[in-house]
């Protein structure tokens, strides 16, 4: 029998436990984490917080809850606005939730190329108190780092301190959607502390870049905590033996942050290596951490879905990103040599659809 190579390069959420993961969810110490106190979940909630400087940690089964929850702890009192960039992932993917369950109105920013939005358009956006009667009150401003949609771009620290210097001198708070904040730390050579210190709240996914099976961490204040302790309750999100999940997530934290350099690095190569194939374009000097986007130019024959439909055949999975161009995003469970053979196989798959020539189906 043929084993079929398969270069899964949809995103970094797609990576199988490890055998030393799976080893520890088998053997972990449990108790009911609803009920009071989960003994491996503690652990990672309390290394996390140490992590990133703030008092205190919440384990959440996603990121998109954990974004709702922050933004809901901050905006107690529905109709609150919150200002975030047009192109985020709380404003596009998370199912408007922060509309539909939180009563949050969002004011959005045009996110410039690099991720980061105009600091006199956040300000300018800021509703004035003498305007309540007509408008929503603003309570928070949301950032995200890296900026997935902005090509995997990491937002700096000198950045991040303007705009909560911006929050403050406002009355509001900040809020990062650091799903990916390791990727950035170790792209830019700053500790997760130091970017996220002007921040008052930070979701951070363990099961992106980081490559745990499930979950993510919120962290903030004590109270802050306590806060969105009781709303994961109210959304479905406390869970009894979490253990299992959390100490995945642990070793993921103990053992994959070292990888995230190597990640890296093969993204460059694959956006060195596509920028040689003649029908693509890919500005190679965007790509700052694991993800590599790239657009279609020159041939009205190839469409991004018609790409990953014909790469799909050859065991190369991705992802279209727009009407014109495609993602691929590194994990640590992408070698080089996988790199090498999605080459080989985008190069072979533009050059077949540009010709009109079916691929075969590999054995």
């Amino acid at each position: 029998m043929v084993t079929r190579t398969v270069v899964d390069l949809r995103s970094d959420t797609v990576t199988k436990p490890s055998e030393a993961m799976r080893a520890v969810m088998a053997t972990a110490e449990v108790e009911d984490e609803v009920l009071g106190f989960d003994p491996t979940t503690h652990l990672l909630e309390s290394e996390m917080a140490k992590v990133t400087g703030k008092e205190a940690a919440l384990f959440v089964p996603s990121g998109t809850m954990g974004n709702l929850i922050s933004i809901m702890v901050h905006c107690e009192i529905r109709g609150s606005e919150i200002i975030l960039g047009h192109d985020s992932h709380i404003h596009v993917y998370e199912n408007g939730g922060i509309s539909t369950i939180g009563g949050v109105h969002p004011r959005t920013i045009k996110n410039n190329p690099d991720g980061t939005m105009d600091l006199r358009a956040i300000e300018a956006a800021i509703r004035q108190p003498a305007d309540v009667v007509y408008y929503p009150t603003t309570r928070l401003i949301c950032l995200e780092n890296t900026h997935a949609n902005c090509g995997g771009r990491c937002i700096s620290v000198e950045y991040t301190d303007k705009v909560g210097e911006l929050a403050k001198k406002h009355g509001l708070k900040l809020h990062i959607d650091g799903a990916r904040i390791f990727n950035a730390s170790v792209a830019m050579g700053i500790p997760v502390h130091r970017l996220v210190e002007s921040a008052d709240s930070v979701s951070i996914c363990l099961s992106k870049g980081l490559g745990a099976p499930v979950g993510s961490i919120i962290v903030g204040s004590e109270s802050f905590i306590a806060k969105a302790r009781r709303l994961r309750k109210t959304l479905g999100g406390g869970m009894r033996q979490v253990g299992v999940l959390t100490a995945a997530a642990y070793v993921a934290l103990r053992d994959n942050v070292s990888k995230l350099e190597d990640d890296h690095r093969k993204a460059k190569i694959l956006a060195d290596g596509l920028s040689q194939i003649k029908q693509l374009s890919v500005d190679t000097t965007s790509v700052e951490s694991n993800m590599v986007f790239f657009d279609i130019i020159g041939s009205s024959a190839i469409s991004p879905e018609r790409l990953c439909e014909v790469l799909e055949k050859h065991g190369v999975l991705a992802m279209p990103a727009s009407s014109t161009s495609v993602r691929l995003v590194l994990h640590y469970q992408i070698s080089e040599t996988d790199v090498q053979y999605a080459l080989t196989c985008i190069k072979q798959a533009v050059h077949q659809i540009s010709n009109g020539v079916m691929p075969k189906q590999d054995a």
